[in-house]
């Protein structure tokens, strides 16, 4: 089978130090004032795209937060890491969140002492609370999750035949229908294609009555991510019209499925099931191990079983939040839900995209 691009990601894994001295030790690092970052954090199990150095640049460059890594190092390795960006905002306080933006990402490794530092820090700063979008089984017993999500994976191989299989037979009859129906599909790492894409997000966030991103998150993840090999958009057209779009990423040998769009006037096309096929076809080929579907609201059945249909594991996703004031986990929606209001589908996109480039880094 040919590969669907020239260039075919490193999956590789490698090693190298942190410029310390000291045997052992617990820190705050810059990742991005350490230039092999990514290699270090592939050291640690259970290392996601979220850790990279990437979606660290794309965050402070979008939205202006201020890295806070806590990490733990030994003879010179990273041994436990907690991520962190400072959110500074009028609106929702002063906070440490880890990660804006970021489905699933929190503690690796030995995450004792990194907890402990992320409080005292926290407090240092002056921040109301400390959120983790993580599993904290291993914390504190009096630990409560403050919002619930589910999380979704298919593990991947090179028989082709045996993942479609594994599909639901409706997923099977649209892919091919999509195919019947002459869908083209098409994998780019051009800035055109993000601009494809955002075209169609900004029509899918309406109809969800939720305010787009800002262009200028995508330009860099652009710029950071896809543009460096760590992510892709698959585009799927009719007669040269784009009629759905995904973005992909990946870092070391797992894959996410980060963002999708559609047009839904040409829904019954299937172009949305064709790009999630032609995704995994090529994430197989290039040697991927598994792909991530990210999380997913529990109120949002309908993509539940859209990620589903493609014989995907589900597992619970918990965010914790810890309030410094009170000293206890507390529990309920943050912020960004309260926006999610009816009034958004009526609101024209332009007017939508002026409101979410000021409204979003309030609400990582």
């Amino acid at each position: 089978m040919k590969p669907l691009l020239d260039q075919a990601p490193d999956v590789r894994t490698a090693t190298a130090s942190l410029p310390v001295t000291a045997a052992a030790s617990v820190q705050i690092v810059d990742p991005l004032a350490i230039p092999d970052w990514d290699t270090l954090v592939m050291s640690l199990p259970g290392h996601t795209f979220f850790h990279s150095s990437a979606w660290a640049r794309v965050l402070e460059q979008s939205y202006g937060y201020k890295p806070v890594y806590f990490a733990k190092v030994e003879n010179g390795q990273l041994r436990g890491l907690l991520p962190m960006m400072e959110v500074n905002s009028w609106l929702t306080g002063k906070r440490g969140v880890s990660l804006p933006f970021s489905d699933q990402c929190g503690l690796l490794g030995d995450w004792q002492a990194l907890w402990e530092l992320a409080i005292a820090e926290g407090r240092e700063r002056g921040w109301k609370r400390v959120e983790v979008r993580d599993d904290l089984k291993r914390q504190p017993t009096e630990c409560c999750e403050s919002e619930s999500f589910y999380g979704h994976s298919i593990e991947l191989c090179r028989d082709e035949e045996k993942i479609f299989a594994g599909f639901e037979p409706s997923v099977r009859r649209a892919i091919r229908k999509g195919e019947k129906c002459g869908v083209k599909l098409e994998i780019s790492h051009s800035l055109e294609a993000v601009q494809e894409f955002y075209r169609l997000h900004c029509r899918t966030r309406k109809k969800h009555g939720v305010p787009p991103q800002p262009f200028r998150f995508f330009a860099n993840f652009h710029r950071h991510v896809i543009a460096h090999n760590h992510g892709f958009v698959v585009i799927a057209k009719v007669n040269g019209r784009a009629i759905a779009a995904s973005i992909f990423v990946h870092f070391g040998t797992t894959a996410i499925y980060k963002y999708g769009a559609s047009d839904e006037n040409y829904q019954n096309l299937r172009g949305a099931n064709l790009a999630m096929w032609h995704a995994i076809q090529w994430l197989a080929r290039a040697g991927f191990d598994r792909l991530d579907f990210g999380r997913t609201d529990h109120a949002n059945q309908g993509l539940r079983r859209f990620k589903l249909g493609w014989g995907a594991d589900e597992r619970p996703v918990n965010y914790f939040k810890y309030d410094l004031q009170a000293k206890r986990f507390i529990n309920g929606k943050g912020e960004a839900s309260q926006f999610r209001e009816q009034v958004f589908k009526h609101i024209p996109i332009p007017m939508a995209r002026i409101i979410g480039s000021v409204l979003y880094r309030h609400v990582a």
